[in-house]
C-alpha cells in the first residue's frame, strides 16, 4: 500500500509584515471606509486613546483635584473629630458647668435692678447715710450710659460726718441687695471755721448697673448692626 506525506505549510514573516504593511500605503484620507482592515483598526485604536487621554484631562483632572484637596483636610478633620470626640465624652460634665454658669449669671442678673426700681435704690443710698448721721452737701445722678447688655448710672455723692460714721456708710453701700460700687473716694479733714467741728467730708461717684429690658437689648443690637455696616 502506498502512503503519502502531506507537507505542511510555513508561515512566511517578511511576507506578512510586507503585506501588512502595503494596506497602509497609498491611503485616502477623505475615504476611511474604503480603508482596508488593518488601517481601520489602527484608526479606531487611535481615536480610542486620544478620546481616552482628552476625557481623563478635561473630566478626571478636576476630580483629581478635588480628590487631593479632600486628602489635605483629612488631618485638620481628625483633629476636629479628635476634639469633638473629648467632647461627647465629656458632655456630662460640660452640661453640669453649663448649668452653674447659668444659675450664677441668673444670681447676678438678680442684683442689678431693673429701670423702675432705681428711684428706690437711689432712696436705699440716701437712707444708708441718714442713716449713720451723715450730711448729704450733693447727691446728683448722672446721665445713664448703656452699654451691651447693661446700663450704668453715676451719682456724684459729697457727705460730711464722722470718720467712722463715713466708712461705715461705705460699707453699708457695698452691703446693699443691689450692686453699687464707690469710685474716686477723696477724703477730706474740715478747714476753717468747720475744723473744730471735727467732721470729714467724702466725694465719691457710685455707680450701680442695672439690666436692659427686651426693648432697649434689641435697640443695642439694631444700633450694633447699623455700626457693623458702616465700616
Amino acid at each position: 500500500m502506498a502512503t503519502t506525506s502531506a507537507t505542511a505549510p510555513k508561515f512566511d514573516l517578511n511576507a506578512w509584515f510586507a503585506e501588512f504593511s502595503a494596506q497602509f500605503q497609498g491611503l485616502n484620507p477623505k475615504e476611511p471606509g474604503q480603508w482596508p482592515l488593518a488601517p481601520k483598526l489602527a484608526a479606531a485604536l487611535a481615536v480610542m486613546v486620544v478620546t481616552v487621554v482628552v476625557g481623563y484631562f478635561a473630566l478626571l483632572s478636576e476630580v483629581q483635584d478635588g480628590l487631593d484637596a479632600e486628602r489635605a483636610r483629612e488631618p485638620q478633620l481628625r483633629q476636629d473629630y479628635t476634639q469633638k470626640l473629648a467632647q461627647a465624652v465629656n458632655l456630662p460634665e460640660l452640661r453640669r458647668q453649663k448649668s452653674q454658669v447659668e444659675e450664677y449669671v441668673t444670681q447676678l442678673e438678680k442684683q442689678l435692678p431693673g429701670k423702675a426700681e432705681i428711684d428706690s435704690l437711689l432712696s436705699d443710698i440716701s437712707s444708708a447715710g441718714v442713716g449713720r448721721g451723715l450730711q448729704f452737701e450733693l447727691f446728683r445722678p448722672g446721665q445713664v450710659v448703656v452699654k451691651d447688655y447693661y446700663a450704668e448710672l453715676p451719682i456724684a455723692l459729697k457727705v460730711s460726718g464722722r470718720y467712722h460714721d463715713i466708712g461705715a456708710f461705705a460699707a453699708d453701700v457695698s452691703n446693699l441687695s443691689r450692686i453699687v460700687t464707690l469710685h474716686n473716694l477723696v477724703v477730706q479733714a474740715p478747714t476753717g471755721r468747720d475744723a473744730a467741728s471735727g467732721a470729714l467730708s467724702m466725694e465719691a461717684t457710685a455707680r450701680t448697673y442695672r439690666y436692659l429690658d427686651a426693648a432697649e437689648v434689641a435697640e443695642q443690637k439694631k444700633a450694633a448692626t447699623k455700626a457693623g455696616g458702616r465700616k
